[in-house]
């Protein structure tokens, strides 16, 4: 029997034309499939695996059915990680990262991917971030990049910015360092003068998940309150901003940001001085101003309650307000808001119930943020929340104290860092104080090599002489923008470049892009579902706004999120994770190699390089070869799914594709029958409903649906090859399914075909007029299941009935037995109730 070597077949193969062929220039039909492109951070893992690998099936499935397909790579090479490494490492950022692309690209040729490589960009290169500069520039010449003073989430151990998205539980996202609130004059893409079309295009996105629109959505944050302006007893005007004006009448305080402009008076107090350094202490993000302890300092100030007379209202400076919402400034409703109610209770103030649940009690342990009706309101008892505020609006407008307001939850995109690893900023500093672009002419503007990554602060505005420049038109002395672009600009943009990576007068073909885009599929983690896909749909529609030529408003029409790889963890005795080839198995006990000590096994959770419960792919590849890879991590579970990693689920998928390599050379070894046309055209059918099953799994992303389709398949062909049925018949029927598996393991697919001498490999099979659908019924005896046997779709039950009496097993109960009645369900039971004969 003939051995399938992986190790010799998938080198034959995986720098061959035929293996690596997807584009194809003279078809008038047109497909852009993209995965996320990597951080090079030294080794690709399980989780890069997967994301490629059903990339992979798509682009070559579409490749296969005539489509001239874009199918990229690129890396997302800047950030803090190079710059940490190279403090490690002794190493320059920019080394450090383009030995990890060589690395990750050597391994992912390894999987045989249809990667056109020769489009490969990295965002680190100067001809990229060159036409990123110029992309910031034309935003900023648009109204759409502004620079402003404002309170920015500061990481102290990184000593950078972090975008909101960034602060996981009050904690840098990579550091873990407690994120502080600091003042920094920063860069920022005005995406909120988008809120409302991100918002609203959402609806015409069909081919997303519905849960990452809704993440979207929620981020977004369209709602509808309304402004009121408060009378003080200064008798100047406060004006505060609410989402819920319906609880005017459980106002007890007001609270203001610490910036307020009413902090004027107090900026000479010593309390007052303390308390904003105390609010300097908490983030930005609602999450840690939820979570922080509430603090506030009480002022000499009160405003008079607009619609109960003779009511005042203290007024608090608190930590839990900021500038950038509404007017810096709220009324406090303790009764129906949790910070509200936690501030109430520090101090004192009073809570009143003004929404009221009829089936609980109307206690005030806590804040009641659910729906009922209005009580303790006056003119708004008895009615529901939403008529409840259309009518406070209402006579709020009438009384002339304040209107209608749309706010967004959404705020502008910061986009400075203070770190060298980065896009330089293309702006500089006059003598006169104003801010202005640098010439185009003057891109890129590079990073100095002779960088010291050790010293404090930023290592560009430390830089001896790097800063210092000259404006181009006028031969003035300027200083250059230290601050580079957060890493997530560069990834809002390069699916465009990747339809003319080699365009050097602008940052793309306009007509390139015009054939190419919108991204046809695109695949990535559900991680990425708001920071990297908002960011794309603004650029997208920034860009579009200021370049006529571009008329696409969104980038992605179908979006598909894959599930995580996952692998149990390991810890030694001292709490340490282990590496899975750190541990040996010993019956049902697991040691740590090194001093045989006993390990815990903890749950299986995502791999990752913290918990060290990660696979070198590599090493699985040179084990069992990059199709046995492929197959098991497509066939384990649904790609949307988590897929819960096992060695000896690889193991068992390089079996079957060897069993399937053994079976080509069983049909090659057929001696030919005598043509029998009713076998042969009954068989023809099989085949071509297969044919048809696997063909509609790919398209609906069920991938491990068409490879358990590849396992009737190969047990059909197993049996058949012992039949009557003619080689030539086997040989034809054998190659339909051999380029059915070039996307799923393109390496034997294509080893196969050339052993059946396949003259038409790249071109999916044709289905043939007719085919028989087939389904799989139960026959049950007395609602026991005592055989499955294969149907034509929507047989009647007559005709069951004769299949089951000529050949199936469960005929030896029927023929013994008084059949009483039967119980029949279309396409899956035929049950027999019967009586046995004694």
């Amino acid at each position: 029997m003939e051995r399938y070597s992986f190790k010799n077949i998938e080198k034959k193969w995986r720098n061959n034309n035929a293996l690596l062929s997807v584009v194809n220039p003279k078809s008038d039909k047109k497909y852009y499939c993209l995965e996320m492109f990597p951080y090079p951070s030294g080794k690709i893992h399980m989780g890069h695996v997967r994301n490629y690998t059903i990339g992979d099936v798509i682009a070559r499935y579409k490749f296969l059915n005539g489509y001239n397909v874009l199918h990229p790579m690129g890396w997302d090479a800047f950030g803090l990680p190079a710059e940490n490494a190279s403090k490690l490492n002794k190493l320059h950022p920019r080394k450090w990262t383009n030995e990890n692309i060589d690395t990750m690209r050597s391994q992912l040729k390894l999987l045989g991917l249809s990667i056109d490589w020769g489009r490969e960009i990295s965002t680190c290169d100067k001809s990229y971030y060159k036409h990123q500069q110029e992309l910031f520039i034309d935003f900023y010449n648009q109204g759409l990049v502004s620079r402003k003073e404002t309170y920015v989430n500061w990481d102290p151990k990184e000593k950078t910015v972090l975008a909101n998205e960034q602060v996981i539980n009050g904690r840098g996202w990579r550091s873990n360092a407690i994120v502080e609130r600091k003042k920094l004059s920063q860069w920022f893409f005005n995406i909120t003068k988008f809120s409302n079309e991100l918002l609203k295009d959402l609806e015409t996105l069909n081919g997303w998940p519905e849960k990452v629109k809704l993440m979207q959505k929620n981020w977004i944050g369209k709602s509808i309150g309304c402004e009121i302006d408060f009378l003080m007893n200064n008798k100047k005007k406060l004006r505060v901003f609410t989402t819920r004006p319906d609880t005017i009448f459980g106002a007890t305080f007001i609270a203001l940001s610490a910036d307020h402009e009413l902090s004027k008076e107090f900026e000479n107090d010593k309390n007052f001085i303390n308390f904003k350094k105390e609010c300097n202490k908490s983030g930005t993000t609602e999450e840690a101003l939820s979570s922080a302890e509430k603090l506030g300092f009480k002022t000499n100030f009160f405003v008079h309650h607009p619609f109960i007379n003779g009511k005042k209202l203290p007024v608090y400076f608190a930590n839990f307000v900021l500038m950038d919402y509404g007017s810096g400034a709220i009324f406090g409703c303790p009764g129906h808001d949790h910070r509200d109610f936690e501030f109430a209770k520090k101090y004192n103030l009073e809570i009143i119930r003004v929404v009221s649940d009829e089936t609980k009690k109307d206690d005030l342990n806590e804040a009641y943020t659910g729906n009922g009706k209005m009580i303790n309101s006056s003119f708004l008892d008895g009615l529901e929340i939403e008529k409840a505020k259309a009518k406070i609006i209402q006579e709020i407008e009438k009384k002339s104290i304040g209107q209608k307001k749309i706010q967004y939850r959404l705020k502008d995109w910061g986009v400075s860092r203070q770190r060298y690893w980065g896009c330089p900023i293309p702006m500089i500093y006059l003598d006169d104080g104003s801010v202005v672009p640098v010439d185009k002419s003057e891109l890129p503007i590079e990073l100095p090599e002779d960088v010291d990554l050790n010293a404090n602060g930023n290592p560009l505005e430390n830089h001896p002489n790097w800063k210092n420049t000259i404006q181009k038109s006028t031969g003035k002395k300027a200083i250059r923008e230290t601050d580079t672009l957060d890493t997530f600009v560069d990834s809002s943009w390069y699916f465009l470049r990747f339809c003319s990576p080699k365009y050097d007068s602008s940052p793309f073909d306009e007509e390139k892009i015009k054939y190419w885009m919108p991204v046809d599929q695109y695949i990535g983690g559900i991680e990425h579902a708001i920071l990297h896909l908002l960011y794309s749909r603004f650029f997208t529609k920034g860009i579009a706004r200021f370049n006529k030529d571009i008329d696409i408003s969104e980038p992605f029409q179908n979006l598909f999120t894959q599930g995580m790889v996952c692998h149990e963890t390991y810890k030694d005795k001292n709490g340490n994770f282990l590496y899975p080839d750190e541990i040996e198995k010993i019956d049902k006990n697991i040691f740590k190699k090194s001093d045989k000590s006993k390990v815990l096994v903890g749950p299986s959770e995502s791999m990752s390089k913290s918990k060290k419960n990660t696979v070198d792919p590599e090493a699985m590849i040179d084990q069992y070869g990059a199709d046995a890879v492929r197959w098991f991590i497509l066939s384990d579970s649904p790609p949307e799914k988590d897929v819960q990693w096992s060695d000896t689920g690889v193991n068992s998928a390089n079996k079957f594709l060897q069993k399937f390599y053994n079976l080509i050379h069983l049909i090659l070894n057929k001696k030919n029958q005598k043509i029998n046309k009713e076998i042969d055209n009954k068989f023809n059918l099989e085949i071509n409903s297969f044919v048809n099953k696997i063909d509609n799994s790919i398209k609906e992303f069920r991938f491990n649906v068409s490879i358990a389709h590849f396992y009737e398949v190969y047990n059909l062909f197993k049996k058949s090859v012992q039949t009557d049925l003619s080689q030539s018949i086997l040989k034809k029927n054998v190659i339909k399914i051999l380029k059915l598996l070039i996307p799923f393991t393109p390496h034997l697919a294509y080893e196969c075909l050339e052993l059946v001498e396949c003259k038409t490999i790249n071109k999916w099979p044709e289905i043939g007029n007719e085919i028989e659908e087939q389904v799989k019924l139960a026959v049950q005896i007395n609602g026991k299941t005592r055989d499955i046997i294969n149907i034509k779709t929507n047989s009647s039950e007559k005709e069951i009935n004769e299949i089951i009496h000529n050949s199936s097993k469960a005929k030896k109960y029927i023929d013994k037995s008084k059949v009483i009645k039967t119980i029949f369900v279309k396409n899956r039971i035929l049950n027999y109730i019967i009586k046995n004969n004694k």
